[in-house]
């Protein structure tokens, strides 16, 4: 677990994710968040679904404007795609804020060992292929980040691992999926979704013809992986301590 003071540190983390949720998108991520709040008592932990126009409520709170000043906001995307490197970026700038932006939660190995606790739940065999499910971005810098988390995915694994890109990038899930049943027609194909949580994506991945399809990184009915925690946690302490404290 990841340990800071915080006495010289913002006392606020605004934990920020993007889109309109799901009920089970929702609750999966206020789950993890809920955690960090557990894991530092001292820091006061917040979530905000920025493009849903309503903040996740509970007791870790909502996503208030004039509190940014005095936070470190930690996006919970895999990759550091527009939503990162301009959307949010933009967002602090307009306002003038001083609130320390932390980076991306991929690629890390800490992401790797869930992917594989999801595949080991679900069954992967020794012959299996497996195809890392990843969102995508337009973003190039992005693409790159998800080809590596699939290379310590292989590494971690032992095994090559195909990457397949649902929204954007290529190759396309679908194609990557196709060429493995082509190349090696008797070999199961099982996916892995590289995607925080359920939604859209996750039920895409779910459509192009894989024999199998693991849990993405959190589910709703589960507690959040701790390594999930650990790693928000080090993002927001990787954030240089004179950023986040206001004016």
């Amino acid at each position: 677990m990841v340990v800071t003071s915080t006495a010289t540190r913002p006392l606020r983390l605004l934990a920020v994710t993007h889109g309109s949720p799901s009920t089970a998108n929702r609750e999966s991520v206020i789950r993890l968040v809920d955690a960090v709040a557990s894991a530092r008592p001292g820091v006061d932990v917040a979530v905000g679904f920025v493009d849903a126009g309503e903040a996740g409520r509970g007791r870790i709170g909502n996503l208030a404007g004039p509190e940014e000043d005095a936070a470190v906001i930690v996006p919970l995307v895999l990759s550091a795609g527009f939503h990162v490197r301009t959307g949010l970026t933009q967002r602090l700038e307009r306002s003038h804020s001083s609130a320390g932006l932390a980076a991306a939660l991929g690629p890390d190995d800490r992401i790797v060992e869930v992917l594989a606790m999801r595949l080991d739940r679900c069954g992967l065999a020794g012959d299996d292929a497996v195809v890392l499910a990843a969102a995508g971005s337009n973003d190039p810098r992005a693409q790159l980040e998800c080809f590596e988390t699939g290379r310590r995915l292989a590494v971690r694994l032992g095994r090559s691992v195909t990457v397949g890109f649902i929204a954007a990038g290529v190759p396309r899930l679908r194609d990557a999926v196709d060429m493995i049943r082509e190349v090696h027609p008797a070999r199961r194909v099982v996916v892995v979704p590289y995607l925080l949580a359920p939604g859209v994506f996750c039920d895409a991945a779910s459509g192009v013809g894989a024999d199998v399809v693991a849990a993405p990184l959190l589910v709703p009915d589960e507690p959040a992986p701790a390594a999930l925690v650990d790693l928000v946690l080090a993002r927001y302490d990787e954030v240089p301590s004179d950023q986040g404290l206001g004016a």
